[in-house]
């Protein structure tokens, strides 16, 4: 049974949240601070986490950071903080996802759903020799779900391998920033484009020598991205 972790310290909001997800088969876990979160989420093995931004201890912005330096699993932030500098800030740490209190328990299950499928879609597979993509100094294990650059491997959160793979698997095709969201998050209706920008962001630190002039994914202005070969 997949296992979930809430950090959460307002227990009627945590309590409602369990109670769906355990209707949907899920496994539960509460943690009301942010210091039992973050000790939780490092030592127990959890297939999701569900993490507020405003806790006690430790905040939701230092657990997702530190949770993604170990971890790869879907990390569903929640707040009830609407500023657009939040919302970023959070996806450029490494969540996958973040929720606008209040919303409903409905559609916070439809995207722990989404999130924990495509996961598991991702990172289970049954090919004996691993599926590796090339170009220049750029190696993707896509089996191993691992990256080197120029020989150094760097560390990807799930979102960023899959549009970084994504985008080498289609070189010299522009995307807009719409297909991406579409192709990477699986959720058209729901979530924000910009998310895509904060991600294109953090894998062009990671494999671009130099951010200001990117020799591998190129800004099309006015229209996406597009991964040069």
């Amino acid at each position: 049974m997949n296992k979930i972790l809430i950090v959460e310290d307002e227990e009627a909001i945590a309590d409602l949240e369990k109670d769906y997800l355990e209707l949907s088969g899920f496994e539960v876990e509460i943690a009301s601070d942010g210091t039992l979160g973050l000790k939780k989420a490092l030592e127990e093995e959890f297939q999701l986490v569900i993490l507020d931004l405003m806790l006690p201890g430790v905040d939701g912005f230092e657990i997702c950071r530190q949770i993604r330096e170990v971890k790869n699993i879907p990390i569903i932030m929640v707040s009830a903080k609407k500023d657009d500098i939040d919302k970023i800030r959070g996806l450029g740490l490494g969540a996958d996802d973040y929720m606008t209190k209040p919303f409903s328990p409905s559609e916070l299950v439809a995207r722990v759903k989404a999130h924990m499928a495509r996961y598991e879609r991702l990172t289970s597979s049954h090919q004996k020799t691993n599926d590796i993509i090339e170009i220049r100094g750029l190696k993707i294990d896509k089996t191993a779900r691992r990256v080197w650059i120029n020989g150094e491997e760097k560390a990807f959160t799930t979102k960023e391998f899959d549009l970084l793979t994504f985008l080498a698997e289609n070189p010299n095709h522009v995307f807009t920033k719409e297909e991406l969201f579409r192709e990477i998050w699986d959720m058209e209706s729901i979530g924000d484009i910009a998310t895509v920008t904060v991600h294109i962001k953090k894998i062009r630190e990671k494999i671009e020598v130099d951010t200001a002039n990117p020799q591998y994914i190129e800004t099309i202005w006015g229209v996406g991205y597009r991964f040069k070969v």
